[in-house]
Protein backbone atom coordinates (compact mmCIF):
# COMPACT_ATOMS: atom_id res chain seq x y z
CA UNK A 1 0.00 0.00 0.00
CA UNK A 2 2.21 3.01 -1.35
CA UNK A 3 1.72 5.99 0.79
CA UNK A 4 2.85 9.52 -0.51
CA UNK A 5 2.96 12.78 1.55
CA UNK A 6 3.08 15.82 -0.54
CA UNK A 7 4.37 19.05 0.79
CA UNK A 8 3.66 22.67 -0.68
CA UNK A 9 3.26 26.16 0.27
CA UNK A 10 -0.55 27.01 0.49
CA UNK A 11 -2.60 28.12 -1.90
CA UNK A 12 -2.91 25.32 -4.80
CA UNK A 13 -6.77 24.84 -6.14
CA UNK A 14 -8.22 21.79 -5.58
CA UNK A 15 -7.92 21.26 -9.38
CA UNK A 16 -4.18 21.23 -8.96
CA UNK A 17 -4.74 19.69 -5.90
CA UNK A 18 -6.34 16.75 -7.65
CA UNK A 19 -4.35 16.54 -11.09
CA UNK A 20 -1.28 16.15 -8.44
CA UNK A 21 -3.21 12.78 -6.97
CA UNK A 22 -4.00 11.77 -10.28
CA UNK A 23 -0.80 12.00 -11.59
CA UNK A 24 1.08 10.40 -8.73
CA UNK A 25 -1.34 7.79 -8.27
CA UNK A 26 -0.65 7.33 -12.80
CA UNK A 27 3.30 6.80 -11.70
CA UNK A 28 2.75 4.50 -9.05
CA UNK A 29 0.71 2.42 -11.14
CA UNK A 30 3.07 2.76 -14.28
CA UNK A 31 6.56 2.39 -12.61
CA UNK A 32 5.72 0.16 -10.12
CA UNK A 33 2.46 -1.80 -11.14
CA UNK A 34 0.39 -0.74 -8.14
CA UNK A 35 -2.98 -0.72 -7.19
CA UNK A 36 -4.54 2.93 -7.85
CA UNK A 37 -7.38 1.39 -4.93
CA UNK A 38 -4.59 0.88 -2.53
CA UNK A 39 -2.39 3.97 -3.17
CA UNK A 40 -2.81 7.08 -0.35
CA UNK A 41 -2.02 10.35 -1.43
CA UNK A 42 -1.56 13.30 1.58
CA UNK A 43 -0.99 16.82 0.14
CA UNK A 44 -0.27 19.47 2.92
CA UNK A 45 0.03 22.82 2.60
CA UNK A 46 2.32 24.51 4.97
CA UNK A 47 2.32 28.50 5.12
CA UNK A 48 5.19 30.12 4.17
CA UNK A 49 6.26 31.42 7.35
CA UNK A 50 6.85 27.70 8.36
CA UNK A 51 9.01 26.77 5.52
CA UNK A 52 12.55 27.51 5.24
CA UNK A 53 14.79 28.06 2.32
CA UNK A 54 18.63 28.97 2.24
CA UNK A 55 18.55 29.55 5.77
CA UNK A 56 16.00 31.66 5.84
CA UNK A 57 11.82 31.59 6.11
CA UNK A 58 10.42 31.80 2.51
CA UNK A 59 8.63 34.67 2.86
CA UNK A 60 11.42 36.55 3.79
CA UNK A 61 13.71 34.83 1.50
CA UNK A 62 10.68 36.13 -1.45
CA UNK A 63 10.54 39.46 -0.14
CA UNK A 64 14.65 39.81 -0.77
CA UNK A 65 14.44 37.90 -4.24
CA UNK A 66 11.64 40.98 -5.23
Amino acid sequence: MPYVNVQITAGATREQKAALVKDITDSLVRHLGKKPELTHIVIQEIAEEDWGYAGQLIDDWKRGQG
